[in-house]
């Protein structure tokens, strides 16, 4: 037996039903730049969970920034709730995504998390405001 089927795959239904879980919890850069340039924005927003250090020299556009650690009801009190988050943090190795997503989520907002992260989007080559696509040697902090 081969290692790729050691495991037998998931029935039809069971993997449509996890593949279809799994997009409702991440969103991808090329959908999101897609929708930015297209003007197709309209409800989510992008949230950058790291620090303030490191949304000061890069960030996507358009995206606001919630250090995941300050994310209370105070914090996001101004934030609409018909919105979807869309948290994003340094890449796949980086979790302040996540925990910002879960923090979101704890206070009822709607929340998905960025595949791979400013990291990913930047491989992609699409734009980041700050250090103009560069790697600027400021961690996530996270």
């Amino acid at each position: 037996m081969t290692n790729t089927l050691r495991f037998p795959p998931a029935e039809p239904a069971a993997a449509a039903e996890f593949f279809a879980a799994e997009l409702a919890f991440e969103a991808d850069p090329d959908d999101v730049v897609r929708d930015l340039e297209s003007g197709a924005a309209q409800g989510f927003q992008l949230v950058e969970t790291r620090s303030a250090e490191a949304f000061a020299h890069s960030r996507i556009p358009t995206a606001i920034h919630l250090d995941y650690r300050t994310v209370d009801e105070l914090s996001t009190k101004d934030l609409d709730r018909d919105l979807v988050y869309v948290c994003y943090c340094e890449s796949f190795q980086c979790n302040a995504a996540t925990k910002g997503a879960l923090r979101l989520a704890r206070l009822g907002f709607r929340v998905k998390r960025l595949s791979g992260g400013i990291t990913a989007w930047r491989a992609a080559g699409y734009p980041v405001e700050g250090d103009e696509g560069g790697h600027t040697g400021v961690r996530c902090a996270c």
